[in-house]
C-alpha cells in the first residue's frame, strides 16, 4: 500500500534546484564520448539500459573500427548485433543506428559540420522522423553533439520536477521542456550541465522507489513523494 510523505513550503525553483547539485555534485563533464559520431551513436545506445553496457558496447564498435560512419555502415548486421548486445535490445538498437548511419552519410555526408549548419528546429524534425529517434534522444543529439540549447527531459528530470511539484504527474515532454525554457536561460552549457546533474541525484538519491530524501541535496526542499505504508 502506498501513501505519501509530504514536506511543506514555497516549491523550489529550478535555479535553487541547478545550483544544489551543481555545489553537491561539480560538474560532471557529459556527453563522454570521443567524436559528435560517437556520442550520437552513444545516444541511441543508452536508450532502456545503463551507462556501464553502453561504454561497453562503444569499446566493442572501436576495437571493430565502426566509430566513424563509414566504418559504422561496413559492418554486416550480424556484426554489428554483436558489438552492441551488451547495451540490450540490440537488434531493435542495430536497426536504429543503421538507420541514422545511412541518414548521417545520404544528408550530410558523415559531417557534424554540415549536420548542424541546419537550423535546429528543421533538424530536430528530421531526427524525429527517423526510426527509433524519439525526442529525447534527438534532444540529446542536438544538445551535446550539436551545444543546441534544446532542454533534455528525461525519467530522472521528470521524477525529481514532479516531486519537487514544479510538474504534474501528467505532464508531457513539451511540458517539461517548457518549464525549462520559462525558467531558465537557453544555454547550452547550462542545460549540458543541469541534465547531466538531474540524472546524478536520481541515480544517487531520488530512486523511483524508497528515495533517499534525507542524505539528498534536495531533501529539505519542498516535496511530495509515495513511500510503502
Amino acid at each position: 500500500m502506498l501513501s505519501c510523505r509530504v514536506v511543506k513550503g514555497r516549491p523550489a525553483t529550478l535555479r535553487v534546484i541547478y545550483r544544489r547539485l551543481l555545489r553537491a555534485f561539480g560538474p560532471q563533464g557529459w556527453w563522454p564520448a570521443r567524436s559528435p559520431f560517437e556520442m550520437m551513436v552513444g545516444a541511441v545506445l543508452t536508450q532502456a539500459t545503463n551507462w556501464r553496457n553502453v561504454e561497453r558496447a562503444i569499446a566493442r564498435l572501436r576495437r571493430a573500427g565502426a566509430l566513424r560512419p563509414q566504418g559504422f555502415l561496413a559492418l554486416r548486421r550480424g556484426e554489428l548485433e554483436g558489438a552492441i548486445r551488451p547495451a540490450g535490445y540490440f537488434r531493435q538498437k542495430a536497426k536504429r543506428l543503421r538507420a541514422f548511419a545511412r541518414w548521417y552519410v545520404t544528408r550530410y555526408a558523415g559531417s557534424p559540420r554540415r549536420m548542424f549548419r541546419t537550423p535546429w528546429p528543421t533538424l530536430r524534425h528530421e531526427l524525429l522522423g527517423l526510426h527509433g529517434i524519439g525526442p529525447e534522444t534527438a534532444d540529446s543529439i542536438l544538445l551535446y553533439a550539436g551545444a543546441v540549447p534544446v532542454f533534455v527531459v528525461d525519467a530522472y528530470t521528470v521524477r525529481v520536477f514532479t516531486r519537487h511539484r514544479l510538474l504534474s504527474r501528467k505532464a508531457t515532454y513539451d511540458m517539461g521542456q517548457r518549464l525549462a525554457g520559462r525558467s531558465l536561460p537557453a544555454d547550452a552549457a547550462l542545460y549540458n550541465e543541469f541534465h547531466a546533474l538531474l540524472v546524478a541525484v536520481g541515480k544517487r538519491y531520488c530512486h523511483r522507489r524508497s528515495p533517499d530524501c534525507a542524505q539528498c541535496p534536495l531533501g529539505d526542499l519542498p516535496h511530495t513523494i509515495e513511500v510503502s505504508a
